[in-house]
């Protein structure tokens, strides 16, 4: 016999411990206690074993096996289930595991930024909500924020909990309320998956595969697939370095409190030149944040000097010093959506050359002047002077951030947080997300239909139903109308109805103009919910708000038909009067004008500074609080306009 010293005991422990390990059976966090599994279709299970081990899942009558391949990974379909539980699953490999308060149900991915990360305990009556927040058929799943260079086959944890005043109030609002009313409707286990990030743009929730087939992503993606995010800060200071040049981290244009660059005698003679209005990560700056500076002269003739004029910068993001001949004429702070417009008072403007100076610091995402070129110019007593075209720059400052950021590139929370959840089975989908695109609302147009489209290719369960919720009214009201991004991104949303199985919810009514985040989630809910009856579940009711048809020019007046009405078209005022309306003429200037109903479907509108109009719009702003335009159903209308002029997004 021989006799193990104690060395080699121990080496033969921790072996069989080892074998022990590589042989237990693991489950993704997603099957878990309390987990609600999709009814009426193959119900997809997978997780992680020794390579070759036989694992076999039982779900009340039905039992299926499967092999692990030769990386552990294995996964089967049990068959198809209705309504109903609790039940146990009884996972058996090696080892065993039982998992209890199993449901067959509905179950939705509920994703977007922070107008879905919104909780429960901060909506209108808070308080109220959750104490009165106990549904044992409504189960909850929150995803842990990740962000990721590849995809994840794993979530790093999570569990299923029963929604009950514990568990309610950090779960998002607008899933709680979809949920709710399902469940209230229904008569079923629903099964909510919240995966959400704040202030985060589309294309960071859409795979690899697609983002690929968009050129407009071309140069990041080619960046993420060199990057060590081991060593990200060096790795992007290096390659910021090699595009820009040398940079500083204090701003060179400023000496102490003198602006020196937008002195008129400062020499600018080797600065680099750039287009506006446009982006300065479209125009050789991706990856800067920080201070760059702008200059250009203007020509001014003796009739207009000394005289006051008004300039305007279109938009800046985020924040901008404006200076003539070095005097500052006007700043504005973190106020991307802001049109700049600053009056040059008299006496400042000289005849023969001017040199007009803008200070523009980006403090993450896009920066830069843009918007709509004809909302760049000097509008002197008799003459408007175009600005848009070349402008000599430099940066001043950078500033760099050392941390990835979920919009640090595209696909980084599709990795990190939808590929994992793949091929969990589900209904479908909400979505509450667009603010963190409305400044390239335009290409919105394309990049969310691709998310939808992204998404059911991953699941493979065809056109599964996809509901969003258009954005809120938000920010100052306009005195006259306006271009507005934030309407741009909502007639994107719009169009991304065209895609098989989708529904939105308009919300331009229940907005907020000082608070991005606006707490009345339960009517935002509570649409979302009418969506999904309608298309998923195909309930006999009115799901949508008066959708614009088209429209008949008669005279002065053009009249305006639309569908989705219900039993007729209706106006919310005390007074009867229809507002949100705006008419142009062929000049493209918009004057607010007066509507009325006409029959159950249409409305005539008209304005008298506009004799020959060619188009209308509606709601056409980012914060239209007066549009008051319903269906009998009291569903609010759609912001549209009837033109396909150029957008100050395009």
């Amino acid at each position: 016999m021989t006799i193990l010293k104690p060395r080699e005991w121990t080496t033969l422990l921790l072996l069989l411990l080892a074998g022990s390990l590589t042989g237990q059976v693991k489950l993704p966090p997603l099957f878990t206690n309390n987990m609600v599994l999709q009814r009426g279709m193959a119900i997809p299970v997978w997780g992680w074993a020794s390579p070759g081990e036989k694992v076999t899942v039982t779900l009340e009558k039905a039992t299926v096996s499967a092999r692990a391949n030769k990386d552990g990974k294995w996964s089967l379909k049990l068959p198809s289930m209705n309504y109903g539980g609790p039940f146990q699953m009884i996972v058996k490999g090696k080892n065993l595991q039982t998992l209890e308060n199993v449901m067959i149900g509905e179950v939705w991915i509920c994703s977007g930024q922070s107008n879905m990360e919104f909780n429960l305990l901060n909506a209108v009556n808070g308080d109220a909500e959750v104490a009165a927040s106990n549904h044992p058929d409504i189960h909850l799943f929150t995803v842990k924020r990740r962000i990721s260079q590849t995809p994840q086959d794993q979530l790093e944890e999570g569990e299923w909990v029963t929604c009950s005043p514990k568990t309610s109030p950090r779960f998002s609002a607008v899933a709680y309320f979809f949920g709710r009313t399902l469940s209230e409707k229904l008569k079923v286990p629903i099964g909510l998956i919240n995966t959400s990030w704040g202030g985060t743009i589309a294309e960071t929730w859409t795979s690899i595969q697609m983002i690929d087939q968009n050129p407009d992503f071309t140069t990041q993606m080619s960046q993420l697939k060199q990057i060590n995010l081991d060593d990200y800060a060096k790795t992007i200071e290096k390659e910021v370095k090699t595009r820009v040049g040398e940079f500083s981290d204090v701003d060179l244009g400023m000496k102490g409190n003198d602006p020196v660059w937008a002195a008129p005698g400062f020499n600018d003679s080797a600065w680099k030149t750039m287009k506006l209005p446009g982006y300065i990560e479209n125009n050789g700056l991706q990856g800067v944040d920080g201070i760059i500076w702008f200059r250009k002269e203007i020509e001014i003739t003796p009739e207009e000097a000394g005289k006051q004029a008004t300039l305007s910068l279109a938009r800046i993001n985020d924040s901008d010093h404006s200076f003539l001949n070095g005097t500052p004429i006007g700043s504005t702070i973190l106020m991307a959506d802001k049109s700049r417009i600053y009056t040059i008072p008299a006496g400042l403007l000289k005849p023969g050359k001017n040199i007009l100076t803008v200070q523009v610091e980006d403090v993450g995402g896009m920066g830069g002047i843009y918007g709509d070129s004809t909302s760049l110019k000097l509008q002197c007593e008799k003459r408007t002077i175009p600005l848009n075209g070349l402008w000599k720059y430099k940066v001043g400052l950078i500033k760099f951030n050392t941390v990835l950021s979920p919009n640090s590139y595209p696909t980084l929370l599709y990795n990190g947080m939808i590929h994992a959840l793949v091929p969990y089975g589900i209904r479908g989908a909400i979505w509450y997300q667009g603010e963190s695109n409305a400044g390239r609302a335009k290409q919105y147009q394309r990049v969310f239909p691709d998310l939808i489209k992204d998404w059911r290719n991953h699941w493979n369960q065809g056109d599964f139903p996809f509901f969003f919720v258009q954005l809120a009214n938000f920010m100052k009201v306009d005195s006259i109308p306006q271009e507005s991004t934030w309407a741009e991104l909502r007639e994107a949303q719009s169009m991304t109805l065209a895609l098989p199985n989708t529904g939105m919810a308009v919300t331009t009514d229940v907005g907020d103009a000082i608070d991005i985040h606006p707490k009345d989630k339960q009517t935002v809910g509570k649409r979302l919910a009418l969506a999904a009856l309608k298309v998923a579940f195909k309930q006999d009711l009115i799901y949508s708000g008066p959708v614009y048809k088209d429209m008949i020019i008669n005279g002065n007046k053009v009249s305006l038909s639309f569908t989705e009405v219900g039993a007729g078209l209706k106006v919310k005022d005390k007074y009867g009067y229809l507002k949100g309306f705006a008419v142009a003429g062929a000049d493209h200037k918009f004057y607010w004008a007066s509507a009325r109903l006409t029959g159950t479907n249409s409305i005539e509108v008209s304005s008298a500074e506009v004799q020959q109009p060619v188009a209308v719009r509606y709601g056409w702003g980012n914060n239209p609080d007066d549009a008051n335009l319903y269906n009998s159903a009291d569903l609010p209308a759609s912001a549209f306009r009837t033109d396909k002029w150029k957008g100050i997004t395009e």
